[in-house]
């Protein structure tokens, strides 16, 4: 039996927002498995533990360019939310969008060796980023990005620094751009109910089933409760089943029809998403960050 340390407990609760005590009674059941034990949550406790997925630790910003049917979106991260309002910072994000866009890298390296001269840094965009490390104090990465130059037509949406989404599409740019502000707003993870990751459906047929299971039903019913659920997960999850944010008495998929536009796909990027940040120490963060602001 693995043992379950404090520590433990608390990136479960910090993961869940689940009690202190369903976090310990999940991790003992699950053996020490962190995957298993949320999953375990989601049974007891439902949507509550479902929290991690929303849950962003790292800090950046998300910067996009957008010429026509050439466009780029890029994630640039950084230690603290402090740098994220950085002027210098900012603009490194921001012309390192504009690079993407006019010359196709391919890759962070192939990036970082583009020429790019700013605050008396250079000559290369790389040479930048080093240069800003030592002015400002904090470590910053280009993290990924992505380029299109298809020739299809591009609608992007920033909201503020944090969330960035480029939609391509054919039709209305209007409809558009409000399919990408609600790309920004609801998150979903595929196009279509077919195009959904079949990882993504067997996990939460797996979590339906238990959850159905509880109910002490007939093993009938228990199987319509599991594929209700799914179905029901799919359509949350689909872009053109999700209710629009404008008009939640129509679909995305309807609103598009009557616009007469079709929308071929979409990338969103969330800062920080999938990335661990460690826990600072406060009064050293803070020092850090009045050293920077002098500096600057």
């Amino acid at each position: 039996m693995a043992a379950i340390t404090a520590g433990m407990v608390a990136e479960l609760r910090g993961k869940t927002d689940a009690p202190m005590m369903e976090c310990k009674k999940a991790l003992t059941e699950a053996e020490g498995d962190m995957a298993r034990a949320e999953e375990i949550l989601r049974v007891k406790l439902g949507s509550k533990a479902g929290k991690a997925a929303s849950r962003v630790t790292a800090e950046g910003v998300i910067a996009a360019a957008v010429n026509g049917t050439t466009g780029a979106m890029i994630e640039v991260n950084c230690e603290t939310d402090f740098v994220t309002k950085n002027d210098s910072f900012l603009a490194l994000a921001k012309a390192a969008a504009e690079l993407i866009a006019a010359h196709g890298p391919a890759d962070v390296e192939a990036l970082g060796a583009l020429p790019y001269e700013q605050d008396s840094f250079g000559p290369t965009l790389e040479d930048v980023r080093k240069g800003l490390i030592g002015k400002i104090g904090e470590n910053m990465s280009f993290r990924r990005f992505k380029r299109w130059s298809n020739g299809g037509n591009l609608a992007s949406y920033l909201h503020g620094t944090r969330i960035g989404v480029v939609v391509e599409f054919t039709g209305d740019e209007v409809a558009a751009k409000d399919v990408a502000m609600h790309v920004a707003a609801m998150k979903p993870v595929s196009l279509s109910q077919a195009d959904v990751p079949a990882e993504l459906v067997e996990k939460e047929r797996k979590i339906a089933a238990e959850k159905a299971a509880e109910s002490g039903k007939p093993a009938e019913i228990v199987a319509k409760m599991v594929e209700g659920s799914v179905q029901k997960f799919l359509k949350e999850v689909s872009l053109f089943n999700q209710s629009f944010v404008k008009n939640d008495k129509l679909t995305v998929e309807q609103m598009l029809k009557a616009a007469s536009t079709d929308v071929k796909g979409f990338t969103l990027y969330v800062v920080g998403e999938g990335i661990e940040k460690k826990v600072d120490d406060f009064a050293a963060e803070v020092a850090a960050q009045v050293a920077a602001a002098k500096g600057a």
